[in-house]
């Protein structure tokens, strides 16, 4: 079992940042693919950012790109999502996600949220205009 803790929400005024973290139980994420998926009141969770713990790569949402940036700490397990530039519409609950196997994942299933076996609880993120 795999727990996902995410931590580093909050309030921010809109073009501020903030550095979301996830903490991850398990000793060695190695061939995981670990991610970051938001979800507003009424809609939708949406895909916002994903890495594969192996190989670094990443993959962004068109909404984030450019703005987000996800890391990972090998000796912390930790994943971190900087969010720069916020805007009000990135207000949502943010989750961390991560999911083992996950590079042999396509591009299009990374992006998936059934794709994902463990989840955060989830860290809230206002920003205001």
């Amino acid at each position: 079992q795999v727990q996902l803790v995410e931590s580093g929400g909050g309030l921010v005024q809109a073009g501020g940042s903030l550095r979301l973290s996830c903490a991850a139980s398990r000793r060695t994420f190695s061939s995981y693919v670990m991610a970051w998926f938001r979800q507003a009141p009424g809609k939708e969770r949406d895909f916002v950012v994903a890495i594969q713990w192996n190989s670094g790569f990443t993959y962004y949402a068109d909404s984030a790109r450019g703005r987000f940036t996800i890391s990972r700490d090998n000796a912390k397990n930790t994943v971190d999502l900087q969010m720069n530039s916020l805007k009000p519409e990135d207000t949502a609950v943010y989750y961390c996600a991560a999911t083992f196997g996950g590079s042999y994942y396509s591009d299009y299933h990374i992006r998936q949220r059934s794709s994902y076996t463990y989840w955060g609880q989830g860290t809230q993120v206002t920003v205001s205009s």
